[in-house]
């Protein structure tokens, strides 16, 4: 990765950390505050990964671990309410780069796509459903909703990506960096039970 790229994941990683975004609009964000054109190369996620673990380190080193467990257990409370729909645990909370301005983004992998919600609607929980790229590129519903979590005194955004039953096939398989991209909710129980339990 060249100087550039360096500056433009590390101005993107503050905006990640420190503003909650998403890594595609922290990238663009970075090229607007740093006056480089729209078409300048972008670093890969796992750069601006490593940026994001960099900035937390240097500047929220105190608070991030405790910031992070808070998050894992709302996820287990939520993978282990929607347990039917086999659910799988993905980005910054699954990774360990959340803070608490990260999102719980869920993987459920169902047959009939209106289960989740009438699980939902039968339970009370008020969601958002929209269209978004799924498992293996597909485009599949996400059903968004806001969960309180107490440990951090706020709320969290809670995303169900529901998948058709036929995406848990190698929903598991290593990422290119080798690591796994999601854990189920024994997996989760693991990282909440090791003493150093930011990456899985």
């Amino acid at each position: 990765m060249d100087t550039l790229q360096q500056e433009i994941a590390m101005a993107a990683a503050a905006l990640v950390v420190d503003e909650g975004l998403e890594y595609g609009p922290a990238k663009k964000r970075a090229l607007k505050a740093l006056g480089l054109p729209p078409r300048t190369a972008l670093p890969d996620n796992f750069a601006l990964e490593a940026a994001v673990r960099e900035h937390i380190a240097l500047f929220h080193a105190d608070t991030q671990p405790g910031e992070l467990r808070a998050l894992r257990e709302l996820a287990l409370v939520w993978m282990e309410r929607l347990a039917e729909f086999r659910p799988l645990l993905g980005g910054a909370v699954w990774h360990g780069t959340a803070t608490q301005l990260s999102d719980i983004y869920l993987q459920l992998f169902s047959d009939d796509p209106k289960a989740v919600e009438l699980t939902l609607i039968n339970r009370g929980v008020e969601y958002e459903a929209q269209s978004v790229t799924g498992l293996h590129g597909r485009e599949v519903e996400a059903l968004s909703l806001r969960s309180r979590c107490d440990a951090l005194q706020t709320w969290v955004g809670v995303h169900l990506l529901v998948n058709d039953g036929r995406a848990e096939r190698g929903s598991l398989l290593p990422d290119d960096a080798g690591r796994k991209p999601r854990g189920d909710a024994q997996a989760v129980r693991n990282l909440l039970n090791t003493s150093d339990s930011d990456q899985p």
